[in-house]
């Protein structure tokens, strides 16, 4: 296809310029109207943050040399993965794959909150001291490698067509980034909003630093799987401008807000009576340490 030899030649292009378009359209929306007061220079989160996503794109670069759409390619020319081996239309297998993918990326979120070990690399998402577009994108170096491993391994089960891949990726990022923005939308358009697109005032619950808020509404894209599986929570306790947001024993900016401390935390302290696996929560006695 025509569109298949567009995209595999101009993907870094597209991607890129999604990300710093979106970036950029968020970014500036937290800047006119803020949500939230931000507790940390925005300058120190910004510069690291988005240093770490730097970071990992090439380390990934490095280890992956075949993108997400190249192993598309690989599964659609030897004829692997589900829609590669049945009669099905296009249009059909790019929308059914994108849900599906975007399931998977559900499956791995509460993974990565259920498994401690998991939870030690996610907890560098959660440990940012505020929440804004960028904490959209920094993920510690090993969960995205992890990340992209569950991701190859689901197109070459799959075989979804090639552009429905970058469509998704697209798709991710960018809601992503919109659902972590410190903005904010009419409580009427919120409610509409979140029954088709995981919103920011529906995402930012899952930074509290209640352990029974942090482990629900774990959906990026989409928002049915929460409201399907029994994780969908509609407010924080304590309302959107007095929650707070991060883990409990993390508090140091050293530790949380720059790149060194990023990479190091994963192996600082214990996961001990793992809060997804508690039946109550004691908003006063830590368990995400």
């Amino acid at each position: 296809m025509i569109i298949d030899e567009f995209i595999m030649q101009h993907e870094k292009e597209i991607r890129m310029g999604f990300f710093f378009g979106m970036l950029a359209v968020i970014g500036v929306w937290e800047l006119v109207a803020p949500r939230r007061t931000l507790t940390v220079s925005k300058t120190v989160r910004w510069v690291n943050n988005l240093g770490l996503v730097f970071l990992n794109s090439l380390i990934v670069r490095l280890v992956f040399p075949v993108a997400a759409i190249g192993v598309a390619a690989i599964a659609q020319e030897k004829g692997w993965g589900l829609f590669n081996n049945i009669e099905i239309s296009v249009g059909l297998a790019a929308v059914l794959s994108i849900i599906v993918m975007d399931f998977v990326i559900y499956v791995q979120h509460v993974m990565v909150h259920a498994i401690p070990v998991l939870w030690r690399l996610h907890r560098v998402h959660h440990a940012d001291l505020d929440y804004d577009v960028t904490t959209g994108a920094r993920f510690h170096t090993l969960e995205i490698l992890l990340s992209m491993g569950i991701k190859f391994c689901t197109i070459v089960l799959l075989g979804p067509p090639v552009f429905a891949v970058i469509i998704f990726e697209v798709i991710l990022n960018a809601t992503a980034m919109f659902n972590h923005g410190n903005i904010r939308l009419p409580e009427n358009v919120d409610r509409i909003l979140r029954w088709f697109i995981v919103t920011p005032d529906m995402h930012r619950v899952h930074h509290s630093v209640e352990d029974d808020e942090t482990n629900s509404n774990f959906g990026f894209s989409l928002p049915w799987w929460d409201r399907l599986f029994g994780t969908y929570r509609e407010q924080p306790r304590a309302g959107h401008e007095a929650m707070r947001i991060g883990i409990h024993k993390f508090k140091d900016p050293k530790l949380v807000s720059w790149i060194s401390g990023m990479l190091l935390l994963p192996f600082k302290g214990g996961v001990s009576g793992y809060t997804i696996n508690r039946r109550s929560w004691d908003s006063d006695n830590d368990v995400q340490d």
